[in-house]
């Protein structure tokens, strides 16, 4: 009896807590393997360098835990990172500017929200679609040309508060609201049961429909934050940056321990993965990784943490159905 309650203990350890594990062993390795990378010019680089893409992490985690995704981040936040932009040169309203970001972007994932659930357009699919349809309108916006010369506006990616560069504190902040949504709202409780067992929601009386359009409203707001900081990051609104970054969002997300197959995730496991990702990056670039073989590294990542993901899930339905005929003994 002892022996399955260590058992059941360390079990309860590993799942929860391995992942810092893994981020504690990549630090070790990485600072004995350059001595730049314990520096606190590199590690605030790193820190701010991830912090757009762990902004989208925080959306994508939301949306997998409920059985969904979104593969069009990456070209929303284009496209109200540039319309952001294009309202400050024209008004030098920085708060405008910031509202209209996140307008845009919760415009384009209330069309996400739906085509998923009016239509029922599976979310690869629907925000594939619009993948596509935001980077054209950024592109059109702007006739594929750079928008230059945005004065102030850099403030929000390369300023800083108390001495704490912005992007920092924007992630800081998207991080505990996160949190807070997860652990402690009813909405969060619904996202998990959604995630856990859609129907299972829906008979328990649930409004999977508003939840889901919910976490894509989230979702949007985040997104648009996210433009902001990267516009400013990268001095220019540029309708073709962020290309790929719904990747790298997803991939922090499971690194992270965020179930592609829906209802398990959290906040903090999503920021430890985007750490992971940024220690990876940052190390290849120090020890001068040939960028070709970066990219191969980057996607082994992703195939790798698929494949965990669904091995432990397999491993999880296996003791719950032994454990289920234990009781039945």
């Amino acid at each position: 009896m002892k022996t399955s309650n260590m058992n059941k203990i360390w079990s309860d350890i590993k799942s929860k807590y391995s992942i810092f594990l893994v981020l504690a062993v990549l630090f070790i390795i990485c600072s004995v393997v350059n001595e730049n990378f314990l520096s606190v010019n590199n590690l605030s680089n790193i820190s701010r360098q991830i912090s757009v893409v762990t902004i989208l992490a925080f959306g994508q985690t939301i949306l997998i835990i409920s059985g969904m995704l979104d593969l069009s981040s990456g070209s929303v936040l284009a496209l109200a990172g540039v319309l952001s932009v294009s309202v400050y040169t024209m008004t030098e309203s920085l708060l405008l500017a910031f509202l209209v970001a996140i307008i845009a972007s919760v415009v384009c994932n209330i069309i996400n929200g739906l085509m998923v659930t009016k239509y029922k357009t599976p979310p690869f699919i629907a925000t594939l679609a619009m993948m596509t349809m935001a980077r054209g309108a950024a592109l059109l916006y702007t006739n594929g040309q750079n928008i230059y010369q945005i004065g102030d506006y850099v403030k929000f990616g390369q300023g800083s508060i108390l001495g704490i560069p912005t992007p920092i504190v924007f992630m800081a902040i998207i991080l505990l609201v996160t949190w807070y949504i997860l652990k402690h709202t009813v909405l969060g409780r619904s996202v998990y049961a959604i995630g856990g067992n859609e129907e299972a929601a829906n008979a328990s009386g649930i409004n999977v429909n508003k939840i889901k359009m919910k976490a894509f409203i989230i979702n949007g707001i985040f997104v648009g934050i996210a433009g902001v900081i990267f516009m400013s990051r990268v001095n220019g609104g540029m309708p073709n940056g962020a290309i790929g970054f719904e990747f790298h969002a997803l991939t922090a997300a499971v690194i992270g321990g965020t179930s592609f197959t829906g209802g398990i995730g959290t906040a903090i496991g999503t920021l430890a993965g985007a750490f992971i990702v940024g220690f990876l990056d940052n190390i290849m670039v120090l020890t001068r990784v040939n960028s070709y073989l970066q990219q191969i590294i980057r996607g082994a990542i992703i195939a790798l943490a698929v494949i965990y993901d669904i091995w432990a899930k397999t491993k999880r339905t296996k003791r719950k159905l032994g454990n289920i005929e234990a009781k039945s003994k």
